[in-house]
């Protein structure tokens, strides 16, 4: 009896490995969050909070949001490096290839709403609506883990309704977006970092 709940384990185990992205590393939310918090300093630096809706002065606009974008290129480029180091780390102590039909749908799955949500806030930036692209981002980006989720490990579910959560609110204190950002892809994502190390991680160091 007892070899057949075994067997029934190994093959309810062999099931899940199949069907879902279980290589997501906590070192890469962490590293991602640690980017997100450098990066908002780094732009609280050129728009103080209280100097958001400066951002409406076309002339401000000019100077300031290029700045701005450049720093967002570099928050998702770090944010990708370290992530893509940690997964792929992580993926071969377990002995897995990290790009298999399981990721690919993973990737897939993201790829929809991270494109429109960015083609959107570019929209939103270009016609001056720089503070609305703050929550929209964090809106888009908690659609696209809500939707990956079932590809991957439960928590990254919660880490998008985190993050749509958070949009939502900071639609309606636009005084403090740039706080409520970094609380999004910084500190949520270093807590969710945390936990998934500690939960899935440390079995496999």
């Amino acid at each position: 009896m007892n070899e057949h709940l075994e067997n029934l384990k190994e093959i309810r185990s062999l099931m899940e490995r199949s069907s879902k992205f279980l290589s997501l590393s906590g070192l890469s939310g962490i590293s991602a969050g640690v980017c997100a918090l450098l990066g908002a300093w780094y732009a609280h630096q050129k728009i103080h909070i209280d100097a958001l809706y400066l951002l409406f002065d076309p002339v401000v606009r000019q100077e300031i949001v290029p700045l701005l974008l450049i720093d967002a290129a570099f928050v998702l480029i770090g944010a990708l490096l370290s992530g893509a180091f940690f997964t792929i780390r992580k993926a071969r102590k377990q002995g897995l290839n990290v790009w298999n039909s399981t990721s690919k749908r993973l990737l897939n799955s993201m790829l929809v709403p991270l494109f429109a949500g960015g083609i959107f806030c570019l929209g939103l930036i270009y016609n001056g609506f720089f503070w609305i692209a703050f929550p929209a981002t964090l809106v888009f980006y908690g659609i696209a883990l809500v939707n990956a989720s079932k590809y991957t490990v439960r928590d990254t579910y919660y880490l998008g309704m985190g993050e749509i959560v958070l949009g939502i609110i900071s639609l309606f204190l636009a005084r403090w977006n740039l706080i409520f950002w970094a609380a999004g892809f910084g500190v949520l994502h270093i807590v969710y970092g945390v936990v998934m190390y500690f939960k899935y991680d440390k079995i496999t160091a």
